[in-house]
């Protein structure tokens, strides 16, 4: 549809190359990294709408995010995980949670240093060719580590979840890729996927944890359909969670969206919080890095990935 869309009715000059910036930038961590740093320089010149957008420093930088994996053994089990995305530069708490979780359930989280970005972005901004050239790059980095025994690809931001579980799509008519493409979406899955079996054998205490909202994003209960996962964990795990009224609605993330329409988006996220904050959670947490920046920019409450707060729980009761 997107495609038709443009050939159809093709965008201004302005409106096209302001989406060839986006993806150049927000498609490579070392150019979003670059990019995040001189609007934090400039930020006292820009417009406050604009400063806005600007995450805060994360309090773990993405090379000590990665020092928090340690190599439970040669022979133990391997799971890999997508870094080549703007979460491993916005949010790198949320792979060092992940990692520790796993750590103390005896699995080893891998990165492939020369994975990208999933491809969503390309594919929002009708870049088709391109979208599909970093899925090739990614089959490729992470191959012979499936083959070295990865038994999964963990991805922590839903929404590229949503697109890695269809490379066997997108990539069904390349003769070199198909097989391996079919492959990669097999073993794909959320972490909540994932740590739902792992933590449903083991005896977790129940302590109570105070309140909080999940926002679950479109792409976690409607693109992967995983409606209630993440929440069944948190509630084991002993946090009280809010009903959220119209929680299948979008936040007004949703890819670029928030930046290509902001005074649509800005009207869905404040609908979205007076929901979410409607009984005064402690904090907000969600399943995918844009929903989590985006809701941050109004929120009167802290905003995380739901992996820090099972990370806090684990840590308050043990290695299960």
């Amino acid at each position: 549809g997107r495609h038709l869309q443009t050939q159809a009715l093709p965008r201004p000059p302005r409106a096209a190359l302001e989406r060839r910036l986006l993806r150049y930038v927000v498609t490579e961590p070392k150019r979003f990294r670059a990019a995040l740093g001189l609007g934090r320089v400039f930020k006292p010149l820009l417009k406050a709408s604009l400063a806005r957008t600007l995450p805060p420093l994360p309090a773990e930088s993405p090379d000590s995010a990665r020092s928090e994996v340690a190599v439970a053994s040669s022979a133990g089990r391997r799971v890999l995980h997508l870094d080549g995305c703007v979460q491993s530069v916005a949010t790198p708490a949320t792979r060092a949670a992940l990692a520790r979780i796993l750590q103390r359930l005896g699995v080893d989280l891998r990165s492939a240093p020369t994975a990208t970005c999933c491809g969503a972005l390309s594919l929002h901004l009708d870049a088709w060719d391109e979208a599909r050239a970093l899925m090739r790059g990614n089959i490729d980095a992470w191959w012979p580590y499936l083959e070295d025994g990865a038994q999964a690809i963990l991805v922590s931001a839903s929404g590229c979840g949503s697109v890695v579980k269809d490379y066997g799509h997108y990539l069904e008519d390349d003769p070199a890729y198909a097989a391996k493409a079919a492959r990669i979406a097999e073993i794909a899955c959320d972490p909540s996927q994932w740590l739902a079996r792992e933590l449903g054998a083991r005896s977790i205490p129940g302590i109570a944890r105070g309140r909080i909202a999940f926002h679950a994003p479109c792409s976690l209960q409607h693109g992967q359909r995983l409606a209630g996962v993440v929440e069944g964990i948190l509630t084991r795990l002993g946090y009280q969670l809010s009903e959220i009224g119209d929680a299948e609605l979008c936040c007004g993330s949703a890819g670029s969206y928030s930046l290509l329409q902001p005074q649509l988006a800005a009207q869905l996220r404040r609908n979205k919080l007076d929901r979410l904050e409607k009984d005064e959670p402690k904090r907000i947490a969600t399943a995918n890095v844009g929903c989590q920046l985006y809701l941050a920019q109004e929120a009167r409450v802290p905003v995380v990935h739901w992996l820090e707060l099972v990370d806090e729980a684990l840590v308050d009761v043990g290695t299960p």
